[in-house]
């Protein structure tokens, strides 16, 4: 397995990601960032954040295996939230368990969850990037 996830003992355990990622890779693999469309490009659960979190979580994956990985390989994910409030994050906590519960994975890399004004479609509420390396 090429990425290692690890939270140091001097840090917070946090049970949605580790601290730490090390790869030992050799192929990297960018994965642009996803937001809730389905194959046709259909918006998924228009005002619904929990859906659309799931429906980006599942095209990482789709995007993932396209490049041979999984989110196995999942170095670092960067999630961005339109109006972000902290009452905003059971529902990004249920949308992430849905995802991993339809893929059978367990998604904690490190992450970063940043706040935005807006996206690029004004119904899309959340986009959601990946960094994997690969042997």
């Amino acid at each position: 397995m090429a990425i290692t996830l690890v939270n140091p003992n001097e840090l917070p355990k946090i049970d949605v990601y580790r601290h730490v990622s090390i790869a030992c890779g050799s192929k990297l693999v960018f994965v642009a960032g996803q937001v809730a469309w389905d194959a046709e490009g259909v918006t998924v659960g228009e005002g619904d954040l929990a859906a659309q979190v799931e429906q980006c979580y599942l095209n990482i994956h789709t995007a993932l295996a396209e490049a041979g990985g999984s989110f196995d390989d999942v170095a670092k994910l960067t999630v961005y939230v339109v109006d972000w409030t902290p009452e905003k994050m059971p529902l990004l906590l249920d949308g992430i368990s849905r995802a991993a519960a339809k893929l059978g994975v367990t998604p904690v890399p490190p992450a970063t969850l940043l706040g935005v004004a807006a996206l690029d479609v004004p119904d899309h509420l959340v986009e959601v990037e990946a960094t994997a390396i690969l042997d």
